[in-house]
């Protein structure tokens, strides 16, 4: 199985891209009949599917598992427990969930990253030692990590003032994607 633009996307850090790729990907697998259980990046799609805000996704993704997978993979467990907490809006249950576990360095830098993102969405200025907290860094190493991002620290306060994003508006979902999607689950149903 060809994983590249999965890894491909993971290396430029391309995580808005992750969910479909990973869907592309496993809807092409399925449609050559080929078994992939073994090797599928099943926590990578997880907490990519979980990056894109997609529950219902997450939820019909961990039923579609082996259950060899969903008992012996502890980073599937571990995301896996974060789709649940979001599927209940247990946000404190997400955060203890994340922290819970030793991530591997891909699903760390995706999760880094959407915590940035929710960060950037929420805050207009930040202390130090609370986006540490939230990032799950040193407080040195946020101080140059948002400083890298366009955010302004000042010393003195130990505050942060956030970068805001331009606002971008998601697309519908095309033809070739719903064709896709409609044949993925017509081949489990079947």
């Amino acid at each position: 199985m060809d994983f590249s633009p999965l890894s491909d996307a993971l290396a430029s850090k391309s995580y808005g891209k992750l969910a479909d790729i990973c869907d592309q990907l496993m809807l092409q697998v399925a449609a050559e009949g080929v078994s992939f259980q073994d090797e599928w990046p099943y926590a990578i799609h997880l907490l990519a599917l979980i990056y894109a805000g997609d529950i219902n996704s997450v939820r019909f993704l961990w039923k579609s598992m082996p259950a060899a997978v969903k008992e012996n993979n502890p980073e599937v467990i571990a995301a896996w427990q974060i789709g649940q907490k979001l599927w209940v809006r247990d946000y404190g249950g997400v955060y203890e969930a994340i922290r819970g576990y030793e991530w591997s360095q891909d699903a760390e830098d995706l999760y880094t990253k959407k915590m940035f993102q929710l960060m950037q969405s929420a805050y207009s200025t930040i202390s130090i030692q609370d986006t540490a907290l939230f990032l799950g860094m040193s407080e040195d190493d946020v101080t140059t990590y948002v400083l890298k991002q366009g955010w302004v620290v000042d010393p003195a306060s130990q505050m942060v003032t956030v970068k805001k994003q331009p606002i971008v508006t998601e697309q519908k979902l095309d033809a070739i994607k719903l064709q896709s999607l409609t044949e993925y689950v017509f081949h489990l149903e079947h």
